[in-house]
């Protein structure tokens, strides 16, 4: 039986997933809800797909089976709760929800459900993560990474990805940073971070900049320093990540890396971020369908999240939150 698809969302991420879903014979789009009429109209029509006013009704719908969350993240907690409860499998775009306790009871209410609570991290199925990784045992015990995202925009745009009542705090919102760094080193144990946001307007929050600096130290005793910012505070773009170790180095600008050894420097191969969403869709319906593990759990994803609410925490009293 071909597994019905209810999508949350009408953005980039939701159009993708439209095709992607759409393209593979185990799975049809059944509905699309969105907060603009003509454009969840625009998206559903051709896909041969219904538009809904309402989420709410989305995830009531008799031939959804799973409910696919791009939208808001303000809202992601809400939607997949109702469509658990509801008896759907879900797939959600990060993060699984602004609030952390809405996040951690979640997963109990997946299990009791038995459905699927799959929170998409496609960064981790990037070839940037796939050589960092091949490269790591080639230069011993990593001991300090800065990852710097700085992005430029000028003026700001009017988007909700500039409100933190809807993205949240910048670090959270911007999970993937923090969740890739896990997945490579490991569990983190304390955190510190300041942050700093220009034109703020509430109550919404509203900004034209936002910048966090957080440093993560893990169990491991490395030490990590995440910067992320956007808006048009930034002159110059920055999407670097550079690897100390003790007997070597991997530094990550853009779309190139490079990995330094005693014996010499070399390329790495960087693979491409073309196809992501594709191949998260593709192992969601291969564990659907034939129960084939995913890449990342719902654990890894709270984690990841809890780590990232730590650094919001940080930020707003000034202290270094410790982790258990």
């Amino acid at each position: 039986m071909s597994i019905g698809v209810g999508l949350v969302g009408t953005g980039y991420a939701a159009r993708v997933r439209a095709e992607c879903f759409q393209g593979d014979g185990r799975s049809h789009l059944v509905a699309v809800a969105g907060r603009d009429p003509q454009r969840t109209q625009e998206l559903a029509a051709p896909l041969g797909a219904i538009a809904l006013p309402a989420w709410q009704d989305l995830v009531h719908h008799p031939a959804v089976d799973l409910v696919v969350i791009a939208t808001i993240n303000r809202e992601h907690g809400a939607i997949a709760r109702a469509a658990l409860q509801a008896g759907k499998h879900v797939v959600v775009e990060y993060p699984l929800a602004l609030d952390l306790a809405e996040a951690e009871a979640l997963l109990p209410l997946a299990q009791q459900q038995q459905r699927l609570l799959h929170v998409e991290h496609i960064e981790l199925l990037s070839g940037i993560q796939g050589a960092i990784a091949q490269a790591l045992p080639q230069i011993g015990t990593p001991f300090y990474v800065r990852y710097s995202n700085l992005t430029p925009k000028q003026p700001a745009p009017d988007k909700w990805t500039y409100r933190t009542d809807l993205f949240g705090f910048p670090l959270v919102g911007a999970l993937a940073r923090i969740h890739r760094l896990i997945r490579l080193f490991g569990n983190v144990a304390r955190v510190s971070c300041q942050a700093r946001f220009w034109g703020n307007t509430l109550p919404t929050s509203a900004y034209t900049a936002c910048l966090a600096s957080a440093q993560l130290k893990f169990t491991s005793g490395l030490v990590a320093d995440v910067i992320y910012g956007k808006g048009q505070a930034f002159w110059n773009p920055e999407r670097t990540l550079s690897i100390q170790a003790e007997n070597g180095g991997i530094w990550i600008d853009g779309d190139m890396g490079s990995l330094t050894t005693p014996t010499g420097t070399q390329a790495l191969d960087m693979g491409s971020r073309r196809g992501l969403f594709a191949q998260d869709t593709t192992l969601v319906l291969d564990h659907l369908t034939q129960g084939t593990p995913l890449y990342v759990s719902p654990q890894q994803s709270l984690y990841a999240l809890q780590v990232a609410d730590a650094t919001r925490r940080a930020a707003e009293t000034g202290q270094v939150i410790e982790l258990s």
